[in-house]
């Protein structure tokens, strides 16, 4: 069972005249096992672009009564130790290669971060600047230079991709992955 609570979006710099407290949507999805119908499927995609956005939070329920959660897929395993691959460990708020400890700014680390959790997935400067910076206000070419510099201690891992006249995402090779338990 998923469980969606989207609340309404405060604008930076903005200052509601009264407080109030804001609506929300709450979508209750029953699942049953095996693939997903393709409207269903394009109704998830579409609630976890929304939540991605910042307008609102994606939350999934299992319920113990559903029986044993499923099994994780094969390619979120244990990364394998190889040199190159980088590894993000959200606990510790720590990046790794291989045996190496990169050291990252906040911002840089947040960057990566966000998006090391959304793989494939294209973003604008302005989406960047909203989502990780917290605020539309600056130059959205401070994105290229944050995006430079984090190239540049990442040297030799391709990790993240240009697409010309749109935005950043991350590359399709790259080895990468986010432990959220160290």
């Amino acid at each position: 069972m998923s469980v969606v609570a989207i609340p309404t979006r405060r604008h930076p710099g903005v200052r509601p005249a009264r407080p109030r407290t804001g609506p929300t949507l709450t979508i209750t999805l029953d699942l049953a096992p095996g693939p997903l119908s393709p409207r269903l499927a394009r109704l998830v995609q579409l609630l976890g672009e929304l939540a991605e956005s910042g307008e609102g939070q994606l939350r999934a329920v299992r319920d113990a009564t559903l029986g044993p959660h499923p099994v994780p897929p094969p390619d979120a395993a244990e990364p394998s130790a190889d040199e190159d691959h980088v590894r993000i460990l959200a606990g510790s708020r720590t990046v790794r290669r291989g045996d190496h400890v990169i050291a990252l700014t906040r911002i840089e680390y947040e960057l990566l971060l966000f998006l090391a959790e959304r793989p494939r997935r294209v973003f604008t400067r302005l989406q960047l600047l909203s989502s990780v910076w917290g605020y539309e206000h600056a130059v959205a070419r401070t994105v290229d230079v944050h995006v430079r510099r984090l190239r540049a201690k990442l040297a030799g891992s391709e990790v993240i991709t240009t697409v010309y006249g749109v935005g950043y995402r991350l590359a399709d090779a790259a080895a990468i992955s986010v432990d959220h338990s160290g």
